[in-house]
């Protein structure tokens, strides 16, 4: 059936230029993300108590409620105009599920030059 249909995968494929972060001149690499280099303004470390979503509601919205309070707590702290959760902080808050989000985590905001504040999970 291949030898009736006589195609070359390889003329119909569309070249693709491939970049490692090495060679990517001015940009940031950013938890596997290649983001625009941009000014910081302000890095802080905080760790966000998370004890109230346990008291609040049903076992069955505690983590989002978890997720809710922290962005409360760096909007309150940073004052963004923006603000960006990264995909590593939400997947360690809903990492042991819906019913036990963590007591406390331990997060890093960035503030850019456009009030954009990112939060990224702390090292260590």
């Amino acid at each position: 059936m291949a030898e009736e249909m006589d195609i070359d995968m390889e003329e119909d494929l569309p070249e693709v230029e491939i970049t490692t972060p090495d060679e990517v001149e001015d940009e940031e690499v950013i938890s596997g993300e290649v983001l625009p280099d941009e000014e910081i303004i302000d890095e802080r470390i905080y760790t966000v108590p998370l004890r109230k979503a346990y008291w609040t509601g049903t076992r069955l919205r505690r983590t989002n409620r978890a997720v809710r309070i922290l962005r409360e707590f760096v909007e309150r702290h940073m004052k963004p105009e923006e603000l960006e959760i990264q995909p590593e902080v939400n997947e360690r808050i809903w990492s042991r599920g819906i019913e036990k989000p963590p007591r406390r985590i331990r997060i890093r905001a960035t503030k850019n030059s456009d009030n954009l504040v990112r939060v990224y999970l702390a090292e260590g």
